[in-house]
């Protein structure tokens, strides 16, 4: 049985918690954009979106795919056949989609590794909040999942401390020492 996080150490878990519910809902926006993405440039569509250029503010240029790619050989191991020629100038929102999610999946990780070692979780809990940046819409509702089981262990075990304090302070305060006698 895993330890219980110690009550010192409860602000630190309050913080962790914010960081990674604020975490969590960028992570998951990022990670249904990036799904957007790849339905608009992997499926028939062949679509790109881009910032400036010559199509304007905001613009889709079209993609040019090989003839070996499917829709399919995006979930078929081991395979390079398909190869996407990209027609667009400027900047290239839907790979800049693709490399700040990566790189704040990184930071999503740290603060679910965060609130579960503060909380002393078992590992398999620690894989299940990282789960939560690669499955669309998880990481939303494990995000109301955690902050709600947190919070309601931490508010058990501060009224748990309070009342076994003031049972103590009742205690010690019947018993006459030996001055009162």
């Amino acid at each position: 049985m895993p330890r219980a996080p110690k009550l010192a150490s409860f602000p630190a878990i309050r913080g962790a918690l914010k960081f990674y519910q604020i975490c969590s809902i960028i992570t998951g926006t990022m990670l249904l954009l990036l799904l957007a993405e790849m339905i608009l440039k992997y499926t028939p569509i062949h679509l790109e979106l881009f910032l400036g250029g010559s199509g304007g503010f905001l613009w889709f240029a079209p993609v040019i795919a090989g003839p070996d790619c499917q829709w399919w050989s995006l979930f078929a191991p081991m395979t390079n056949e398909c190869e996407m020629i990209s027609t667009g100038d400027g900047f290239n929102l839907s790979l800049g989609i693709l490399v700040a999610h990566g790189w704040f999946y990184v930071v999503y990780l740290f603060s679910c590794f965060r609130v579960w070692s503060l909380m002393r979780w078992p590992f398999g809990r620690f894989i299940l909040l990282a789960l939560g940046g690669i499955v669309p819409f998880l990481s939303f509702f494990m995000e109301a999942r955690v902050a709600r089981e947190v919070r309601a262990y931490l508010q058990s075990r501060e009224d748990a401390e309070l009342h076994s304090r003031a049972a103590h302070s009742s205690l010690t305060h019947a018993i006459p020492t030996e001055n009162q006698r």
